[in-house]
């Protein structure tokens, strides 16, 4: 049977761990994140309200300002329904989205605690504040996400113009543009993360990150205008300045780790 040499278990901490034993732990954490997101789910279900208000700020915000658009000036936020099957699947991808985000700092505990046994001591004492700034960068990246959201859809929007042309906004496709606009802005803000990681155990190093410089201005700006849901310029470049900053931010946290 195929060992996995340098995988220690709690229970055998002087052992290797078997392929199957190896395959046993990631299902049982797998249970774990799934259990987990399922209980933040059944607290999203009970918030479903006040989060689909908050998720609709950026649309009202928007129609506020140009109640020319709206169907009815007196009602700019109104979204519309255009089947019957639309309300229920609203509510299920909101609650689904929203338990994945309750349960993120579980899924990100399991997943270090599944990559620490195969870890030095030196590199296992980065858990806390790798699950920690995991959050802090979500968490800022999808906020800073919903703040661009409202200039976006003034972008995307304006041409449209405002020759008797109204706009009939679909409950379902706005709140699947929204979440993919917070989990775009979420994912990416992660990027010093892995960065600082891959330096941490020394994949990387500064001093390639400081030659690949330009390669990495190319390759942000490529990645900012896939990820983009929008995919309009003003959304891209709020996604590739940040970036960008991270990029040397982290540049100036692996000279940190270098002098440590």
């Amino acid at each position: 049977m195929a060992v996995i040499p340098k995988r220690r278990r709690k229970k055998n901490p002087t052992g290797t761990m078997t392929l199957v034993e190896h395959l046993g732990e990631l299902r049982s954490r797998l249970m774990v994140s799934i259990g987990a997101v399922a209980v933040g789910a059944i607290v999203g279900w009970f918030l479903y309200e006040p989060i689909f208000d908050f998720l609709r700020h950026g649309f009202c915000t928007f129609m506020t300002q140009h109640p020319e658009l709206a169907v009815d000036p007196k009602e700019p936020c109104r979204l519309a329904y255009t089947t019957v099957l639309e309300p229920f699947m609203t509510k299920i991808k909101v609650v689904s989205v929203t338990g994945m985000l309750f349960a993120l700092p579980v899924l990100l505990w399991e997943l270090w605690a599944f990559i620490v046994p195969g870890l030095s001591p030196k590199e296992r004492k980065f858990a806390i504040p790798f699950v920690i700034s995991s959050m802090v960068l979500f968490g800022f990246g999808a906020w800073f996400g919903l703040v661009t959201l409202p200039r976006a859809l003034n972008f995307l929007l304006g041409f449209a113009g405002t020759g008797g042309v109204v706009l009939v906004m679909s409950v379902g496709r706005y709140i699947s543009f929204v979440t993919l606009v917070i989990g775009a802005f979420g994912i990416s803000f992660e990027f010093p993360l892995l960065l600082i990681s891959l330096m941490a155990v020394g994949v990387l190093s500064s001093r390639q990150l400081r030659a690949w410089r330009r390669y990495a201005v190319v390759g942000i700006a490529i990645f900012a205008a896939v990820i983009t849901p929008s995919q309009d310029w003003f959304t891209m470049t709020a996604m590739m300045v940040p970036l960008l900053i991270f990029y040397e931010l982290a540049i100036l946290v692996g000279r940190f780790l270098m002098k440590k």
